[in-house]
């Protein structure tokens, strides 16, 4: 049992996950009062910085595989949030809008956003913070292909 437990101390995965958990429920939580989950908000903000986006180019810019993001746009789209429609230029692919609503939503989440990040900040240190965002990017640069098929 001693040596079961000393590996779940040392695998990255879980302690990922559990700080992913516990901070994903915290920014859910602020984000609450306007009807938004942390992915959905992270989603409408991609969205409102690059415009119409094939749902395959939105998967790669938050790293989620194709299926899951198609999976978390159905509430997003029958919210009226988004559109999802085929593209002109290639039936395939699906295009992703944010709408008029969509938009507002996000704005009126951002102050929520704002203060459960300077929370954060100031209870985990701004620069351990910066640090933090700066090595999980760097994960995402160590060579794994997940969505790979």
């Amino acid at each position: 049992m001693t040596t079961a437990v000393a590996q779940a101390d040392v695998c990255n995965n879980l302690a990922l996950r559990k700080a992913a958990r516990y901070l994903g429920a915290t920014y859910d939580k602020a984000l609450a009062p306007v009807g938004l989950r942390a992915t959905q908000f992270t989603i409408l903000r991609v969205l409102s910085a690059h415009g119409e986006i094939t749902i395959t180019s939105l998967a790669d810019m938050i790293a989620m595989d194709r299926t899951t993001m198609a999976t978390n746009l159905k509430p997003l789209a029958r919210d009226g949030l988004v559109t999802v429609e085929p593209s002109a230029a290639d039936r395939r692919a699906r295009i992703v809008t944010i709408t008029p609503d969509g938009l507002s939503r996000t704005n009126a989440a951002l102050p929520l956003w704002r203060a459960v990040q300077a929370r954060f900040e100031e209870s985990f240190g701004a620069d351990d913070a910066a640090h933090l965002r700066a090595s999980l990017e760097a994960v995402l640069h160590t060579g794994f292909q997940p969505w790979a098929e």
